[in-house]
């Protein structure tokens, strides 16, 4: 998925009427989340950090990410400290290196999890990105290889009760589809 310049626009204008420091990127798996992510970002010059560095592996799920991204990003957020994670290494199936995110205006989280309730309270843009589901998974196998599909599934199911339980869509301030197209 890529953002015409136009819907980008758009995207940019709404967050900068809102004045929203916190720019919260979620959706399904597959949807077009870190591409969007990629474009705010550098519209910008803000860092983004990406919720799969924050989960502990697929058995984690949208939640164990929510919780990381609560402790290791929002909390020294509100509080004015330094803002660092530990990068999840899916490969080595351990927590790897720790990243410093540099100060900056704004802040762009991007995955499944972004945008849980928790940002409510800091007046984060919620951004929305959705895709057939069919879509998403040939997108993640593709990235990921045929031999994810069993974790891509489970995966699915648990983004969707979290979904569900948080009502992320809902509460989302803006909502594109899976190319990139305002809804």
């Amino acid at each position: 998925m890529t953002v015409t310049p136009g819907v980008l626009g758009e995207v940019l204008g709404r967050i900068r009427v809102v004045d929203a420091r916190l720019i919260c990127v979620d959706g399904p798996a597959g949807s077009g989340k870190t591409t969007l992510a990629a474009q705010l970002a550098d519209a910008l010059e803000a860092p983004v950090i990406h919720m799969d560095d924050l989960y502990e592996g697929w058995a984690a799920g949208p939640d164990g990410g929510a919780e990381n991204l609560r402790r290791w990003v929002l909390d020294p957020l509100v509080a004015g400290e330094q803002v660092r994670y530990r990068r999840y290494d899916w490969v080595e199936g351990e927590w790897a290196e720790w990243h410093d995110v540099p100060p900056s205006a704004h802040l762009v989280v991007e995955g499944c999890g972004a945008g849980a309730r928790q940002v409510d309270a800091l007046g984060a843009f919620r951004i929305w990105v959705q895709a057939d589901e069919t879509e998403r998974l040939r997108r993640g196998l593709v990235r990921d290889g045929e031999d994810a599909r069993e974790h891509w599934l489970r995966w699915m199911a648990d983004e969707a009760e979290h979904y569900a339980r948080e009502r992320t869509r809902e509460r989302a301030d803006l909502h594109l589809d899976g190319v990139g197209a305002l809804i």
